[in-house]
């Protein structure tokens, strides 16, 4: 059973002043919480006794049966699933240089929405890149929006925050560094390392000009047949998308 001051306290972390407060985020949905029970500190399971009975194994430090009607009113969802759980926020602390020096990479550069965060993570982790760095003016990936949008990859993908303009200055100059542009070349066509660090832009203004001077790499993704008239620009997320499934095809 979840008492009221439960209640109020899971749906506070709907608010990223309380989730930085009390270190902690709220998952929901029977994947999402599988994927991330075991890699996350549990402080707290809440799930229909149905779910429970299916899952013995469970491990959380309190874990509570509770009724359909007591889930709603604790969840952030329109539409509830049949369980939710509290995690602890972890501390991922990896240099940028380090990490870039022989891995491929993720950079956002002040992403802004959350559900386009979640699933540039959802994309990391489906083509095998374990890192995503994020500037100070990302969005937050423990919003329950972001998330859920993850669909439990933030099981396998750190994501760390970073003064980004300083990180990027410090890569070594071997590390090479990619950004998409409209004067860039056509990625298609494009030398693409299997290191490196690959930047994707705000949703609306895209790569800020401060790292924008940073990129040693500027490429592009065109529209059929080139030349058309087309829409203004790729959803950041659909962009990240092509990118990652490009370099990883070479």
């Amino acid at each position: 059973m979840l008492s009221k001051n439960d209640i109020k306290n899971i749906k506070s972390l709907e608010q990223k002043k309380f989730r930085t407060e009390k270190g902690l985020f709220i998952a929901e949905g029977h994947k999402t919480v599988l994927e991330l029970i075991g890699k996350f500190s549990c402080t707290l399971l809440a799930a229909t006794q149905d779910w429970l009975d299916g899952h013995k194994n469970i491990q959380a430090e309190r874990i509570e049966a509770v009724t359909a009607d007591e889930l709603k009113r604790a969840s952030l969802l329109q539409n509830p699933q049949d369980v939710l759980a509290v995690f602890r926020i972890p501390k991922n602390d990896i240099n940028l240089a380090d990490t870039a020096l022989n891995n491929l990479v993720l950079a956002l550069d002040d992403v802004q929405d959350p559900g386009n965060l979640g699933t540039i993570i959802r994309l990391a982790d489906w083509f095998g890149i374990k890192d995503v760095f994020c500037s100070k003016g990302t969005a937050d990936i423990y919003n329950p929006k972001a998330v859920q949008a993850t669909m439990g990859a933030l099981a396998r993908v750190k994501v760390h925050y970073t003064d980004l303009k300083q990180s990027i200055k410090e890569l070594p100059d071997n590390v090479p560094v990619y950004g998409t542009f409209l004067e860039g070349e056509i990625i298609y066509d494009a030398r693409l390392s299997a290191n490196g660090v690959i930047i994707m832009g705000n949703e609306g203004n895209g790569i800020t000009p401060e790292i924008k001077q940073s990129v040693t790499h500027k490429l592009y993704i065109p529209n059929w047949p080139q030349g058309a008239p087309t829409s203004e620009s790729l959803n950041v997320a659909i962009a990240t998308a092509i990118v990652c499934s490009e370099f990883r095809r070479r």
